[in-house]
């Protein structure tokens, strides 16, 4: 798989985009073009580096463009998201499991962000106000203005929105205190989750649980999960270094239901999964037995 990176400054201002790259690689103008649509190419003007789509826009002296080709990242298929609600200013999704909440240098093709820019009509941009990671699923925020994207944040900071997670574990989470708090540390940093039980069946040793965070810790949700000795199913970076799951078996994290009330309107707002998308007991039992 071809892999490489280009940084070439512009000193003239009657060469194209493509022209610029086409002489400093082996590429063909259709290779090309398909990478700057995905995300590949990077400008710099002034104090500004921003990704560059267009392969026809005017370039200037000085300019500067970067472009970082992998043919393997190119080459990933997007996972389809799935539109809840379009409230013009904003957006809400369900993020699959498998789908970036943010790309790299090298793409942003199979983000959650460039899924809306390219799904929604009309078309807006996409701004991306909280993550989940990429193996997580369920409900995320885009915002369509650099004003509702900083609105947003905003009351992500201040801890405005409630979110609500399901999870499938390994162990009976019956016999600990409901509400559980669970207070560890993640990466020297303060943490604090709370895991309610749903569902026990005994038969397999899995229980489903709600989840409700005052902290927002990278993995966190997993972290404590995994503290506890009931790592979640699907978890193959904290979960039980001997277990073996099948390439089918998603990670069972969901964020299943967010309420806040909206920078933009000030309306209370609700948005539930519906049980078709969220974590299913029975259907982790079946998988499982396979």
């Amino acid at each position: 798989m071809t892999k490489f990176e280009l940084h070439l400054d512009i000193t003239q201002t009657d060469i194209t985009v493509i022209d610029s790259l086409k002489n400093q690689c082996q590429l063909s103008t259709n290779q090309i073009k398909q990478a700057v649509t995905k995300g590949a190419l990077w400008l710099s003007r002034g104090k500004y580096t921003k990704r560059l789509r267009r392969v026809k826009k005017t370039l200037k002296l000085h300019d500067s463009l970067h472009f970082y080709y992998d043919e393997k990242v190119l080459n990933q298929v997007p996972m389809p998201a799935h539109l809840i609600a379009d409230l013009n200013d904003y957006s809400i999704w369900y993020k699959p499991y498998g789908m970036l909440s943010q790309g790299s240098k090298w793409s942003d093709h199979c983000t959650i962000a460039r899924w809306a820019e390219t799904q929604l009509q009309p078309q807006r941009s996409a701004f991306i106000v909280h993550r989940l990671d990429r193996a997580a699923s369920g409900l995320i925020i885009i915002a369509h203005s650099k004003k509702s994207a900083q609105a947003f944040s905003k009351i992500f900071e201040q801890h405005q929105i409630e979110k609500t997670y399901h999870i499938i574990v390994h162990g009976d989470h019956s016999s600990h205190q409901q509400p559980e708090k669970i207070t560890q540390d993640i990466d020297d940093k303060s943490a604090c989750s709370y895991f309610k039980l749903i569902e026990y069946n005994q038969e397999c040793n899995l229980s489903l649980i709600e989840v409700k965070i005052e902290t927002g810790r990278k993995h966190q949700i997993r972290k404590h999960a995994a503290s506890i000795n009931m790592p979640v199913v699907g978890d193959r970076l904290h979960g039980k270094a001997d277990e073996q799951y099948l390439d089918t078996l998603n990670l069972q994290l969901c964020a299943v239901k967010l309420e806040f009330s909206s920078p933009i309107s000030d309306e209370k707002q609700s948005f539930e999964l519906t049980s078709e998308l969220k974590p299913n007991l029975a259907q982790i039992i079946e998988q499982l037995s396979q």
